[in-house]
């Protein structure tokens, strides 16, 4: 029903606010959902949206994965993957750069399972990236996709060094063809400074051939957002509501005077790594990693009755 009320206001409010892209934006912005509702509504009040990431964990609260679960005949793993791709249909024509879909993954999914659902995914939409974990199966996967010039969103990113190898995995693409998903919320939690990580992550990145662009996710608040902005990212996922906010603020782009306040936070310091290394002998491994691949495939698996 509230769908329906929010689709309705789309079509028939005539005094929606449309803005014009900031003359002075560089970052490509991209909305954090699995609705293409909010799509639609948010690019009618930003006036523009470059894209869209989608995640198990968001789609599973789309109206089409309630509908599934409340079926007689129970909700199948197939029945869910048909709702996914109707989702991300009816968001790709809404956004031009890209919307990414993400495999099913959890500790024992393999880079050859990956790879064979990857390949499927990108056959949804013209517009696909399709999105990995950091961990050796989804690097592995990545190395081959890529290599068939298949775009990728590499998600749930925490070091330089996992950072560093993907960049080492997809060596080869083509700019653009490679996101990097940095979250900067979930550092924040754990007490440190999730800003600095992503300020390092562009520094590393800095000369290189810019295959990979970084984009940051688990944006938790429009202080988070701005930052981005000022020191220069490529792109920048975020839920509606920080829209919103930037929106209601007027789309500033902040200068040099803008100050980011990490309070307590603490800072990561920078660190070197080679590029050129092969990607099997970084580190991939991080707590936050293991359980946000746990978290995902749990929010898929909670919707299954079959």
């Amino acid at each position: 029903m509230e769908q329906k009320k929010t689709e309705e206001k789309l079509q028939n409010n005539s005094k929606l606010h449309f803005m014009n892209k900031p003359s002075n934006l560089k970052t490509k912005i991209f909305l954090d959902s699995g609705n293409p509702v909010e799509t639609k509504e948010i690019k009618a009040s930003l006036g523009f949206l470059d894209g869209q990431t989608t995640n198990p964990s968001l789609v599973a609260k789309n109206p089409l994965f309630a509908a599934c679960r409340e079926k007689p005949e129970g909700c199948t793993n197939k029945d869910l993957w048909t709702a996914y791709k109707a989702i991300v249909t009816e968001i790709s024509p809404l956004v031009p750069e890209s919307v990414s879909i993400e495999v099913y993954a959890d500790k024992d999914t393999t880079a050859g399972e990956m790879i064979e659902k990857g390949r499927e995914l990108n056959t949804w939409i013209p517009n696909a990236h399709v999105k990995l974990p950091i961990n050796a199966a989804g690097l592995e996967a990545a190395e081959v996709l890529t290599g068939e010039g298949i775009r990728v969103n590499m998600t749930l990113c925490f070091t330089q060094t996992q950072a560093a190898a993907v960049y080492a995995a997809t060596r080869g693409a083509k700019p653009g063809d490679v996101f990097l998903s940095p979250f900067v919320g979930r550092l924040d939690d754990r007490g440190e400074d999730g800003m600095s990580f992503i300020k390092n992550v562009v520094q590393m990145f800095e000369g290189s051939d810019g295959h990979v662009q970084p984009l940051v996710a688990s944006v938790r608040s429009l202080d988070h957002f701005l930052y981005s902005l000022q020191i220069g990212v490529s792109l920048i996922t975020s839920p509606a509501k920080i829209l919103h906010e930037w929106t209601e603020a007027g789309q500033p782009v902040p200068d040099d005077s803008y100050q980011y306040d990490s309070g307590d936070l603490q800072p990561f310091a920078y660190e070197e790594h080679d590029l050129s290394a092969d990607w099997r002998t970084f580190d991939l491994h991080h707590p936050l990693t293991d359980s946000g691949i746990e978290r995902f495939a749990s929010d898929w698996n909670n919707v299954l009755t079959k």
